[in-house]
């Protein structure tokens, strides 16, 4: 018997994720069956069964992915001396995370907010799956941090400024806009953007 690639394993671990967060996205964590999920990714019960022993599992691997993706988005992003200022920074990584997952995407609409939105809410009621985002929250909290410090460093932030608060309200703003996506539709990246900005012009009004 031939021996499969880890090319193709991981391919095939991939379909299986994206498949599954799409119905996730689209129907919430409860109202989906494992069998919704096969019938997303057109695979035997085996095939999955292969890679996740259930939906638990499934869910564990989404949400753990994602939160790394947005950590490692911010870190290098963010990972420039000086900074990027916050518009463009957090502009930079929504619109890698609205644009790598060609999985979540439905004539042409992300359905990556509709994800996060339902995580959101499973975190409520799912003690496992609200320690994995209270850790994934920390550690994007903690560059966010980096990044702040690295502000006050260049002389762009105040130094008085708590790096903490500061990075806790941008990555509200963050999330903020993706659940305004979830909720009312698609707006253009470029719209945190130019809000962001105008905020911060607040102290150069004479």
């Amino acid at each position: 018997m031939a021996r499969v690639s880890q090319e193709h394993l991981d391919a095939r671990r991939r379909q299986i994720m994206d498949g599954a967060a799409l119905c996730f996205a689209r129907n919430g964590f409860h109202a989906t069956s494992m069998q919704d999920v096969l019938k997303e990714v057109d695979l035997s019960a085996g095939a999955v069964y292969r890679y996740f022993r259930g939906k638990d599992e499934l869910i564990h691997a989404i949400v753990t992915e994602v939160l790394e993706d947005v950590r490692l988005a911010f870190e290098a992003t963010g990972g420039q001396t000086p900074p990027p200022p916050p518009y463009e920074l957090i502009g930079t990584v929504m619109a890698q995370m609205l644009r790598e997952r060609p999985g979540l995407r439905v004539d042409g609409v992300s359905y990556f907010p509709r994800l996060l939105v339902q995580v959101w809410t499973e975190t409520l009621r799912n003690d496992e799956l609200s320690a994995v985002i209270q850790d994934g929250y920390g550690k994007v909290r903690a560059v966010w941090v980096t990044i702040v410090k690295g502000y006050q460093e260049a002389g762009t932030m105040r130094a008085d400024a708590d790096p903490d608060a500061v990075a806790r309200t941008l990555i509200a703003a963050a999330q903020g806009f993706l659940a305004q996506q979830a909720l009312f539709g698609e707006t253009p990246v470029e719209t945190l953007q130019i809000g962001l900005r105008g905020l911060m012009s607040m102290g150069e009004v004479s």
